[in-house]
């Protein structure tokens, strides 16, 4: 969020921007005072200070009728979206009822959180809170901090890394990954051993421009190297690839139990013992006694709860 300058705003009336909003959606000076049930004359006198104050006539007369400027038309929208936010926050309470509550939540989620979560979580939410709808957004290291901070995400889910200063947080699940392939393609069957694994040819995920994805990375700490033909930035893509070319797809054990086998793929634990940052639940200090995020994140953890663990994946094939 941009830096507030308090001093400046507290020299200026917000009550101006109210009367700017009503002369906006009345386009009459009479109307408008009539809307803030005060005289034609102190409208008067804030639509002049207001103009004095920002450079522009902001109104004028054309015929019989007011038409906003350029600048008017340009604050309009913020100025709008600025008072209703003030209303919603002066009116907010510390009830929540999911079952009538009407509210659309954003959430920053990664790929891996928008296979396995969202559609889980949507299934769940459907049941318990009708009124509720999900604003979904994709989230990367490198965007996460700012959009959190900006409220353009209510919560970021499925980060491996520590968000800045700020902001709560909580492991979701430890993660694991595990590796998916045609079997008729790569002549090979579940388990595969390491030697295998190293010797086939690769597909990853990556959102940088390192070819070598977050997999090839964390074996290239333990001195391997893998050859990676395909770095994409979500996982469909990967398992796509597995399908129909001689790779290994190497992604989240959660990916590859839910979503292998409808690509018709097999799948088993990767054979070299790599650690993996633990897959968390953010969000910032100023919406952490929010009552209706309260109660979103016991869903999200509840949903976590039912989904396959990483460890199922040992029992597959």
């Amino acid at each position: 969020m941009d830096n507030i300058d308090h001093f400046n705003l507290r020299s200026f009336d917000l009550n101006l921007m109210i009367a700017f909003d009503a002369m906006m959606q009345e386009m009459s000076v009479t109307k408008a005072a009539e809307k803030l049930r005060i005289g034609q004359s102190a409208m008067s006198h804030n639509l002049n200070t207001l103009r004095m104050l920002l450079g522009d006539d902001l109104f004028v007369r054309v015929g019989q009728k007011m038409q906003p400027t350029a600048k008017a038309r340009a604050l309009a929208g913020p100025v709008r979206t600025a008072l209703s936010q003030a209303q919603n926050a002066l009116q907010a309470t510390d009830c929540f009822d999911p079952t009538t509550a009407e509210r659309v939540f954003r959430l920053g989620v990664t790929g891996e959180m928008e296979m396995i979560l969202l559609p889980a979580l949507l299934h769940h939410l459907q049941q318990q809170a009708p009124g509720i709808k999900l604003l979904s957004r994709p989230i990367t290291a490198d965007s996460v901090d700012m959009m959190v901070n900006t409220g353009e995400i209510e919560m970021a889910i499925g980060c491996k890394s520590q968000l800045q200063t700020g902001h709560f947080g909580e492991v979701l699940f430890n993660s694991e990954v595990a590796c998916c392939f045609n079997a008729d393609l790569v002549g090979l069957k579940a388990p595969i051993s390491r030697d295998q694994y190293l010797a086939s040819r690769h597909a990853v995920l990556s959102q940088t421009e390192n070819v070598a994805g977050c997999v090839g990375v964390a074996l290239q700490g333990l001195g391997i190297e893998l050859n990676v033909v395909l770095a994409a930035p979500d996982f469909m893509p990967l398992l796509a690839a597995a399908r129909n070319t001689p790779v290994i797809a190497t992604v989240p054990c959660r990916i590859a139990t839910q979503y292998a086998p409808l690509f018709g793929l097999s799948y088993c634990p990767m054979p070299i013992d790599v650690a993996f940052p633990p897959v968390t639940m953010n969000w910032a200090l100023w919406t952490d006694k929010d009552v209706g995020l309260v109660w979103l994140r016991e869903q999200i953890r509840t949903v976590i709860a039912s989904i396959a663990p990483d460890h199922a994946v040992l029992a597959a094939e």
